[in-house]
């Protein structure tokens, strides 16, 4: 099978605001667009933020010992470019749901994460891993 790549659309309250956080911050090149919706290359995947009231999310995920916001997005990135983007994050002063750390320490699965959210409340998680050969281990 080739090369697959994600789309995911989900409500934002204002285009301009998500323009600077998905384009400045994140560093995501903008797509298409109109008055009511934009496209980002969310490292290489399309997401689509449409005018609108972003979805309910809760705390009601358990990943080990913490509780995760449901449902959120994710994106899983090499270590390298996983720890360039947490020191953006922490640098512009990003309030995390979850701070940049280590889990599952010395176990399959090791991966280093983060949560925050974008400005209208859409819980995002950013994984790291050292080998991405190692996602799906068991």
């Amino acid at each position: 099978m080739g090369k697959s790549i994600f789309h995911l659309a989900f409500h934002a309250r204002d285009l301009d605001l998500a323009r600077d956080f998905y384009g400045r911050l994140l560093g995501c090149a903008e797509g298409r667009s109109t008055a009511t919706w934009v496209d980002f290359d969310f490292f290489g995947h399309q997401i689509s933020l449409h005018l609108g009231e972003p979805f309910a999310t809760s705390l009601t995920g358990r990943v080990g010992e913490h509780m995760v916001p449901m449902p959120h997005l994710g994106l899983i990135l090499a270590l390298p470019d996983w720890q360039a983007l947490a020191a953006r994050l922490q640098q512009a002063g990003v309030e995390f749901v979850m701070e940049p750390q280590l889990r599952f320490a010395g176990q399959a699965g090791e991966q280093w994460t983060m949560f925050f959210c974008d400005p209208f409340g859409n819980p995002i998680e950013i994984k790291g891993f050292a080998s991405l050969d190692t996602v799906f281990s068991a």
